[in-house]
């Protein structure tokens, strides 16, 4: 069974956000690191690009398989997890705490309305 953390909030592409103040904190979910196997690299946008909610914003590739990733958020990419390109498997030992991907700085917080809570993700899942 596949974690899941109450307070965060998810997307239907499996990736999740922590909103703190005006910045998100993005990565993607136990489930969705559990369904690509061992990620062997993820491709890190650069910081101060501007992302639309729902627009690819890099790519996250496993063994068997390569993944977009989606902005569950509108922002700026204010900060990147350089960590991950000499280490992209911290998104399978630790997927909502080191593996983290992205922060990003919100242009319009009344998105986070559009996400799914823990219940409604486990719902999905």
């Amino acid at each position: 069974m596949s974690q899941v953390q109450a307070d965060l909030l998810y997307t239907k592409e499996h990736e999740w956000a922590k909103v703190s103040g005006n910045t998100a904190t993005i990565g993607i979910t136990d489930y969705a690191q559990h369904e690509l196997g061992d990620i062997v690299f993820v491709d890190l946008p650069q910081v101060g690009k501007v992302v639309k909610q729902g627009d690819s914003f890099g790519e996250i590739e496993a063994v068997k398989t390569v993944a977009a990733l989606y902005a569950p958020l509108s922002g700026k990419i204010v900060e990147v997890n350089s960590a991950l390109a000499e280490a992209a498997d911290g998104i399978n030992k630790d997927p909502y705490g080191n593996g983290w991907i992205v922060k990003i700085e919100l242009s319009n917080a009344s998105e986070t309305s559009g996400l799914l809570n823990a219940d409604a993700y486990k719902g999905l899942i």
